[in-house]
């Protein structure tokens, strides 16, 4: 769950202008226009997006193309969502426009594709959520067996078998619907193949919570599923379940939580009828509203938490994963037992893979300050009463005031991401499974933080997975749970109207909180060097306009016209959907502005505190003691928690 403040969006506006600037010396004054390099200004990315939308058992009459097609965007312009919190609209330079392809399954498709689910079909019990479901007062029916039925076979039979005309290397959303057919039989889907690294828990077959009715995202080398190839595939499917993640199960109570606004829920297929949960006029919106608020928003085209540059002087080459294990634990080496430093480093190189990515790590004592700042934060009670920041912020301030003394890899590395695990004794209350906490000043990331317990051990988690998750977080991931919609500014997660975007969360990502999985989505990578392609585009575009105030620029005149081609390689990449391609074209491109700096003698290391110190002018007064984070509960009220 999100324990954070409703977050505002103010306007703003970025300037697009092309500039013309001097490549020579002031006596010859002989302009230079650059058709993709933007000195001073940020990128003009943009991406014509196809989507794909297949019915799958859903018949025209029943979900109307024109109905459905009411709740769709046209575009989308990410933005940096950890700003937000401070009044701050700091866009990419990406805009992407959508291409909706939308068909409907002929009737030897969906013969074909419902025999593949009845053979992947294996009698089960029925579910806690299942049976919760039968005894609703409202219920339509009874559900009266159970089949499971494996998510990632799914997903593989519909990239190698996708209908005629319909390309699963763009993304692609299935909503499928068995109900009502001969054949159908009550069912959800599985993934069992991945228990936790640390503990061996497995939430697959542990937990019925875990049963699902959508999933998606895998990649072409996942070590468990992979594809073979890359596809963009995600499927939905309301006659599964119903199932805990969107609690679709509950038909009784419009509002779970009592707080007097509806939770927008979208119950079993079968409930949209006449007595039903909700009128059968209103599916067609409500595929739609998880078209637009779950797969567009929160899957293929997001917006990042955190900025992707990274807090650096310069686009870092290389990354050291900086563990710091506070060792409370009577008897327990936390950072041996539950950290596994293999996997940590091979999941994070696959989503920074033009980085050189390393680990090590130190035990510190739980004691002094670190004890005591922790126990007062569990309070809400500041460490640091003088520097007037919440209570909360006493694992940031704390950590901060002693950076130096875990921070050892000075000079060997261009950035220390700063990991600090905190592991405490039984009984002692933990804030969450994990956060990625910001400056408190502009939403700039700053450290990771993760925690266990032999409590947090029972519930099936060790360090390792929520570390690859928050380093997610800090270098730039959201969840597949919450998001920000530009078309409305809004920034929301599953709560009260938007209830329904838990279904993100059904998704191979390691963002999610499914804790099926411990991989990043085909989704994930795609973002992330969409978000690189415009982090470097941008690094280039400001390193150029220094080099162009130059007295000597001049002399950069062969470099800076070689970033220009790139950066139109990169451009005609992005609108290619070649984004591992874009990413590396853009990279290039500012190591050639970087190259005509040093030509004309320019300093290349001024590029992130100039975009900081912009950030800080822009934003408007927001109080520090106002929470912030994205905190990465284990709320014993949240989805994670449940059995």
């Amino acid at each position: 769950m999100r324990t954070r403040r409703t977050i505002a969006a103010a306007a703003a506006t970025a300037v697009l202008t092309v500039l013309s600037l001097s490549l020579a010396p002031a006596s010859q004054a002989a302009p230079a226009r650059y058709p993709h390099l933007n000195p001073g200004g940020q990128p003009r990315l943009v991406e014509k997006v196809p989507v794909n939308v297949v019915f799958l058992g859903y018949e025209p009459d029943r979900v109307p193309r024109a109905d459905y097609q009411t709740e769709l965007p046209r575009d989308y312009e990410p933005v940096v969502r950890s700003r937000l919190a401070y009044d701050v609209r700091e866009e990419l330079g990406l805009h992407y426009t959508y291409d909706y392809r939308i068909s409907y399954a002929d009737r030897r498709y969906e013969d074909r594709f419902f025999g593949e689910l009845k053979r992947l079909a294996r009698p089960a019990p029925l579910t806690a959520l299942q049976t919760e479901y039968n005894a609703q007062q409202r219920n339509v029916l009874d559900i009266t067996s159970n089949h499971h039925i494996d998510a990632p076979s799914v997903e593989r039979w519909l990239a190698k078998n996708p209908p005629a005309g319909v390309d699963t290397r763009r993304n692609t959303v299935f909503f499928i619907n068995w109900y009502g057919r001969s054949d159908f039989r009550f069912h959800v889907y599985t993934k069992t193949n991945e228990p936790d690294p640390d503990t061996g828990y497995n939430f697959g077959v542990e937990r019925d919570s875990r049963k699902i009715i959508a999933w998606g995202g895998t990649t072409a080398k996942d070590e468990e599923d992979g594809l073979g190839s890359t596809h963009r595939i995600w499927f939905h499917d309301l006659s599964a379940g119903p199932e805990s993640w969107t609690s679709n199960w509950n038909v009784d109570d419009p509002d779970l939580d009592g707080n007097g606004i509806e939770d927008y829920r979208m119950p079993p297929t079968w409930e949209y009828a006449a007595g039903g949960y909700r009128p059968a006029g209103a599916l067609a919106g409500d595929l739609g509203r998880i078209t637009r608020y779950v797969a567009l928003n929160l899957l293929f085209t997001t917006s990042p938490l955190y900025p992707a540059e990274l807090p650096t002087a310069e686009p870092p080459r290389s990354i050291n994963l900086d563990s710091n294990v506070y060792e409370g634990w009577p008897g327990v080496d936390a950072s041996r037992q539950y950290v596994k430093p293999g996997l940590l480093l091979s999941e994070l190189r696959e989503l920074r893979w033009r980085n050189r990515l390393d680990y090590d790590s130190q035990d510190l004592p739980f004691t002094g300050d670190a004890e005591r700042c922790y126990t007062l934060a569990m309070e809400d009670v500041s460490c640091y009463p003088e520097l007037d920041y919440p209570g909360f912020a006493n694992f940031y301030l704390q950590n901060r005031k002693e950076l130096a003394r875990t921070q050892d890899d000075q000079g060997r590395v261009d950035y220390e991401l700063p990991m600090f695990s905190y592991a405490v004794p039984a009984g002692t209350d933990v804030p969450a499974l994990g956060f990625a906490d910001d400056n408190y000043v502009d939403g700039t990331q700053t450290y990771v933080f993760a925690f266990v317990s032999p409590e947090v051990v029972e519930a099936g988690y060790g360090l390792t997975t929520t570390l690859i998750h928050e380093v997610g977080h800090h270098i730039g991931m959201s969840h597949p749970h919450d998001g920000y919609d530009s078309t409305t500014g809004l920034d929301y997660g599953p709560e009260d109207g938007f209830y329904f975007v838990g279904a993100g969360d059904q998704t191979n990502s390691m963002m999610s909180y499914i804790d099926l999985n411990w991989d990043f989505s085909q989704f994930d990578h795609d973002n992330s060097d969409r978000f690189l392609t415009a982090a470097y585009n941008e690094a280039a575009n400001r390193l150029a306009a220094d080099v162009l105030d130059s007295p000597r620029s001049h002399r950069a005149r062969d470099e800076l016209a070689a970033a220009d081609r790139l950066l139109g390689r990169a451009k005609a990449a992005l609108a290619a959907h070649q984004y591992p391609a874009a990413h590396a074209y853009a990279d290039q491109a500012y190591g050639k502005v970087v190259d005509g700096a040093r030509q004309a003698g320019v300093p290349t290391d001024r590029v992130a505190a100039q975009m900081s110190a912009e950030a800080k002018a822009a934003r408007t007064s927001v109080e520090a003691d106002q929470p912030h984070e994205f905190i990465d509960s284990l709320d014993p009220d949240g989805p994670r928690s449940q059995p």
